[in-house]
């Protein structure tokens, strides 16, 4: 810096040339120029180091790919840097890395920084692993809201565990037994019957009752369908299901619709983009309908009771659900009224008893006294 200031105090005085003044200095007629060039734009300020700015930016971002990215993220603000590369990639752009795609959007301010929260470790999954499509179905209500008619939506969803491909998302008054069968009917007869139904354990899915049992779950057992229940207050064992819900509710309920039949087309809306346009990470960046077939298992024409294998001695309860069964007479529930029930040996007091699939109680015999534990 010293050396600058006396370069340019010399300028005015020195007799000889330009360039001979630069040779004493050391420095090329370039720099000198510059130099010269600097005092006098900016005085002395301009004669200090500054960093160099590139004229040329050969990694740049094209100006219309940029573009292409900033309106994809303001039509679909909750789609992540990998999504929206996966989307131009399949329109023929030739796009940055996700890495690269997160900084533009952060420069353009369109990432929200998100917020440090607790999180616990995830138990072990102790529930079917739903490897293939229709294996296991999963259900559960949204947690419901306000819409702008002060109404309350509950949004009842269904979704299939393996392809994540969103089967049912309707907005439903009340989450009753009445409101959801019809929804479910279409549903097998639109895709066929899945082996299994996830849910958690509130009505209409389960209730109090032996095993757990509801009306609805079963209806699912006469169609063939075993009902899988989470253990309670681990919503992890259905996170699939419930990692589709923050989606949803960022997508269409923030703010939520006037009405309900304007909710429910901004859910049919999202159902639409998000089996068809959406691309999942876990599915290596591909919309869940590419993975998603119809069941092979088509609704049948009626329902049937369940039937019980050779080893288990079957009843059938009576019409206010009571057990008859060695000289006994035993109240199981009413909500099995009039349906055959199979009962397996233990020991020579104790049985199990099934209704289908699922083991809802112990039976145990000893003399006159006769108990019945629960098993849910």
């Amino acid at each position: 810096m010293d050396e600058r200031v006396r370069f340019i105090a010399a300028v005015n005085t020195f007799d000889g040339s330009f360039r001979a003044l630069c040779r004493q200095f050391g420095i090329a007629p370039r720099t000198g120029y510059k130099w010269v060039a600097r005092y006098e734009q900016w005085g002395p300020a301009g004669l200090e180091d500054r960093a160099p700015i590139p004229k040329r930016f050969p990694h740049a971002t094209p100006a219309d790919v940029l573009a292409r990215v900033i309106d994809l993220r303001k039509e679909h603000p909750s789609w992540g840097p990998k999504k929206l590369r996966a989307v131009l990639l399949a329109r023929g752009l030739d796009v940055p890395h996700p890495s690269t795609i997160g900084e533009l959007l952060k420069r353009h301010g369109l990432v929200r920084p998100r917020r440090l929260r607790v999180r616990t470790p995830p138990s072990v999954d102790p529930l079917a692993s739903g490897s293939q499509p229709n294996d296991v179905w999963c259900t559960d209500f949204k947690g419901h809201f306000a819409l702008g008619d002060k109404r309350r939506c509950h949004p009842l969803t269904l979704t299939d565990h393996a392809s994540r491909y969103l089967l049912k998302c309707e907005a439903l008054a009340e989450p009753t037994e009445a409101a959801v069968l019809p929804h479910f009917d279409r549903a097998f007869r639109e895709y066929g019957l899945p082996d299994r139904i996830r849910s958690d354990n509130g009505v209409p899915f389960a209730t109090t009752a032996l095993g757990g049992l509801s009306a609805l779950s079963i209806g699912w057992i006469k169609l063939g369908i075993v009902p899988e229940r989470i253990e309670p207050g681990q919503p992890q064992q259905n996170g699939r299901h419930e990692r589709m819900h923050k989606t949803l509710k960022a997508e269409t309920a923030s703010p939520p619709s006037p009405n309900m039949t304007e909710q429910q087309r901004a859910f049919d809306r999202f159902r639409f983009i998000y089996n068809d346009q959406r691309p999942h990470e876990a599915l290596q960046q591909k919309p869940p309908a590419t993975r998603y077939d119809r069941s092979r298992r088509p609704m049948p024409a009626a329902p049937r009771s369940p039937e019980y294998p050779d080893t288990m001695q079957t009843r059938r309860l009576d019409t206010s659900g009571r057990l008859q069964f060695r000289a006994h007479t035993t109240m199981l529930t009413r909500l099995l009224a009039n349906e055959p029930v199979g009962l397996e040996p233990v020991d020579e007091e104790t049985w199990e008893i099934f209704y289908g699939p699922l083991a809802i109680a112990e039976l145990r015999i000893r003399s006159k006294d006769v108990a019945v534990r629960r098993i849910s």
